[in-house]
């Protein structure tokens, strides 16, 4: 894992006056979660000079920590990762709630702000159970729950089986090893905030398309309380923003639900990101294509790449996303 302090810049390695009270953080109480709070903890007191009890961390069971027995998508969609935080930030119960930023809703309350982007990290999928997407054997059950892994999957290998497969890291390792499935498919970057690094098979994200925003932490907050934004300033990092910003923009754009198979894979030059997105029915069987290169000042232009995307899509994949084409 990269350490807190080594991606800041000079500048923003400060002694910043210590707060009357700790700031509060809102996380969920899952073992990743946390440790993405951990993180930002860390980076936001290297970057003030403050020491760690500075910043306390306020966990919540999340509505989509508790309920593991049905798809994310039947039963409140991304929302169910952030509504208790929601209710806090507007109680003033905690200053900031962080997030993994695929887990947000697209649109979110006016009154919140993403304040900051942590670096990200890798943002490939890592295959557990099997070398290679070739090597898995044929009819073989894929365990997991997102529609954009299963149809990706399936998309590839339409002979293979795939089964519900919910739970934090832990649960879904343990799961694959009780025989439940043959293989699954976890984010590089959770694995890497865990110390688990030892499993599975990275692939390629230029031919296995991530998820949109994978690998990101936000930090949101109030958009009035101008103070935090302020000091989570200190700890963003830009060519991390932008692109979570073209990846959401991407998003609104296309106008997909939590039932949509939508993969995104960004890469940066000096001035520009070049996304590559992909869209595809449910079944795997229709998949479409299309790039778009945008400047990083202008992330929100990434919403030409979702009209692409929609204008070439056949009806199958058209049917799962209410944006203009």
């Amino acid at each position: 894992m990269t350490s807190p302090s080594s991606s800041l810049s000079p500048d923003a390695l400060r002694s910043t006056p210590l707060p009357t009270r700790p700031v509060r953080l809102g996380t969920r109480q899952s073992p990743l979660a946390m440790a993405q709070a951990e993180e930002t903890r860390a980076r936001l007191c290297a970057a003030h000079g403050w020491p760690i009890e500075a910043v306390e961390l306020v966990p919540v069971v999340a509505s989509g920590d508790r309920i593991l027995d049905r798809p994310l998508a039947e039963i409140g969609g991304k929302a169910l990762w952030t509504k208790e935080l929601d209710v806090w930030l507007a109680e003033g119960t905690i200053d900031a709630a962080v997030h993994s930023m695929k887990d947000v809703e697209t649109l979110r309350p006016a009154e919140l702000m993403i304040a900051a982007v942590l670096p990200r990290a890798d943002v490939r999928d890592v295959l557990i159970g099997a070398a290679s997407i070739a090597a898995i054997a044929p009819g073989a059950r894929v365990g997991t729950s997102a529609p954009r892994r299963a149809a990706q999957m399936l998309h590839a290998r339409p002979d293979l089986v795939v089964v519900s497969f919910r739970g934090n890291v832990a649960t879904r390792l343990g799961r694959l090893e009780r025989g439940e499935a043959d293989v699954t498919l976890l984010a590089a970057a959770g694995l890497e905030r865990l110390d688990v690094t030892s499993v599975g098979t990275p692939l390629d994200p230029a031919t296995w398309l991530p998820a949109p925003a994978q690998g990101a932490i936000g930090i949101e907050c109030l958009a009035a309380r101008h103070d935090l934004i302020a000091l989570f300033d200190a700890i963003d990092h830009g060519p991390s923003h932008a692109a979570i910003r073209a990846e959401r923009a991407l998003l609104a754009g296309l106008g997909g639900t939590c039932h949509s198979p939508i993969a995104v894979h960004t890469r940066h030059d000096t001035m520009a990101m070049h996304l590559t997105a992909a869209l595809f029915s449910p079944d795997g069987v229709h998949r479409v294509d299309a790039e778009q290169r945008v400047p990083l000042d202008r992330p929100e232009t990434a919403i030409d790449l979702a009209h692409a995307l929609l204008a070439a899509a056949p009806a199958p994949i058209r049917a799962h996303f209410n944006g203009a084409g």
